[in-house]
Formats: structure tokens, sequence, C-alpha cells
């Protein structure tokens, strides 16, 4: 048990508040969930797997952006925060792939690493069997649009790959994702609301070094 399994269980352990976001009403359709462009990383919180990923906030292309490095290491950034999928469905952010991996045979254990990848996680409360996440990420060898589960957490984790081998490392990518009619598509079920993002780069199962750019993430209303 480890990696995305045990995100699953920091949810379990501190449940998320209710999201409050400054200047905004609670029924705001624009909800910030990471404001890296204003040096912004309130809210964020480390968890350690194998090694330490280096997070930090840094200036390229005349905005700041969260630069993420890992070295035969796994760590990641989550945020405990109730979303509203009814309301706020899309997920948007940004990303760039700096140093890939090479080809890994991701649904295996040795080969679970990415260079780049963005959860959201759905708590199953004091029912942690019902705990679910889902994880938008920078495949090394999946095509577009696959689905497949982790290989240490089985379907309690599902991998959907967004960028894959073909999108060209160096290149600055926009994401927009329907959270609601992806984890309905996934797992089955009509989930109306997330209860964290997190965001990992990790490389600890196949070794090496790979490098990642994030930029802001929002939920948004369309």
């Amino acid at each position: 048990m480890k990696r995305t399994l045990m995100f699953l269980i920091m949810i379990l352990i501190c449940p998320p508040a209710p999201f409050a976001a400054a200047g905004a009403a609670a029924n705001s359709p624009s909800i910030l969930i990471g404001n890296f462009s204003a040096g912004d990383l309130s809210g964020w919180k480390d968890k350690e797997f194998a090694g330490q990923t280096h997070y930090q906030l840094v200036e390229q292309e005349g905005r700041t952006v969260l630069a993420a490095r890992a070295d035969n290491a796994a760590s990641g950034l989550f945020r405990e925060i109730e979303v509203d999928l009814t309301k706020t469905p899309y997920l948007n952010w940004e990303w760039k792939l700096e140093q890939a991996h090479p080809p890994l045979d991701e649904r295996t254990k040795g080969g679970d690493d990415y260079g780049a990848r963005v959860y959201v996680i759905v708590s199953g409360g004091v029912l942690f069997w019902k705990t679910r996440a889902l994880n938008y990420v920078w495949s090394s060898s999946q095509e577009k649009e696959t689905v497949w589960p982790n290989a240490f957490a089985g379907d309690h984790a599902m991998l959907l790959a967004v960028r894959t081998a073909a999108d060209g490392a160096g290149t600055w990518y926009r994401e927009k994702r329907n959270v609601y009619e992806d984890l309905k598509r996934v797992f089955g079920d009509e989930i109306t609301s997330i209860d964290a993002v997190a965001i990992m780069t990790d490389s600890d199962n196949a070794h090496g070094a790979v490098k990642a750019v994030y930029g802001d993430i929002s939920f948004t209303a369309e």
C-alpha cells in the first residue's frame, strides 16, 4: 500500500473543510485551487512516500509556476477542498513536461511512475473502502484517453491518460476536463462532489529523474 492509496487514506484522517475563497461567494462559478501564478501555495500540504520530490515556485517565461523535480523519489502536494461538481464540473490546469520517463509498463508496480499527474479524490468518509481517486496523468506508454487501475490501489484509484509520449516535452498544454462526466464514465457512479486535489511527479519505482512544471489549477462552471 503506497502512493495513490496513501493519498486516499489521508483524506479519511483529515476530512476536508468546506470551500471558502477569498473575495468570492460560496456559489462562485469559478474556484481557484492552485494560485501558483500569484506565488501562493497556501492550503497545499506535502506527503512523502519514497524520497522527496522537489516542488518550488519559480519564474518562467514571465510568470510564476510550480516546478517539480523527482530523482528516484515520490512525494506529492495535496489540497483538501470540497468542490460541488454540479456547479463547477470543469477542472482546468496547465502543465509542461521538461524531462520525461522512458516508456514504462505503467500497469505494473515497477512502472507506476509519472512525469506529471493531477488527482481528484472522493472521500468515502467512515466507509473508507468507498474512497476513490481519478488520476489525470502524462503517460509514457499508454494511448490518450486510456483508463486503467493503479497497480497499488487497484480500482480505488484509476488513471486516465490525458497526455502521452506523443506530446512533446518542453511544450505547455492547457487542459479542461469535465470531472463529473469523467468520474461517471470511469467509476460508473454519479459522483457530485470531490474532496481534494493533488499533484505528483514521481520516479521511485522506475528510478531515474523527471521534471515537470504546473500552472494554475481551477474549477469552473463551463
